[in-house]
């Protein structure tokens, strides 16, 4: 098996398009998330990052800059390349991006079944358990001071 590229993608692309098209099969079709709340205005900002294996796109992520920490999100990989550590080096990859632009705070929303993938990158959940696209989520932080101001 090769290993996959990651790549920081323009949202105005056709790599980025196929992120989406990809957001779209594991969220909306797998996970049934509605449709309207797939994509938002985030999507025209962020840092878009693509996983690609064979000349396929088969993950992707976000990066939304906020002025008190850095927000992952949007987090999939096509449901035949699970378990092989894509979305591992879309996080790693993604968070040394960051760094590289001066950020070392990042914060997230993860689906319940993956804490323990987040918190195997350092990552620890707080607050209570909130319901988003309809599946039971906690906020996380890779960071811990306890008085920061989070904002989604």
């Amino acid at each position: 098996m090769s290993a996959p590229v990651i790549l920081p993608v323009p949202v105005f692309s056709t790599l980025c398009n196929a992120a989406f098209a990809l957001r779209r099969e594991v969220f909306v079709w797998e996970q049934r998330v509605p449709e309207e709340e797939e994509h938002d205005a985030d999507d025209l900002t962020a840092t878009h990052f693509v996983a690609i294996l064979d000349g396929e796109v088969v993950g992707t992520l976000r990066l939304i800059d906020r002025p008190e920490h850095v927000k992952i999100g949007r987090v999939a990989v096509r449901g035949q390349f699970r378990g092989r550590g894509i979305a591992r080096k879309l996080m790693v990859a993604a968070m040394d991006h960051g760094r590289a632009n001066g950020r070392e705070r990042f914060y997230l929303t993860a689906q319940a079944d993956k804490l323990g993938f987040y918190e195997s990158l350092g990552f620890v959940a707080f607050g209570p358990e909130f319901s988003d696209g309809g599946m039971p989520h906690r906020a996380m932080r890779d960071y811990d001071k306890q008085d920061a101001v989070l904002s989604d």
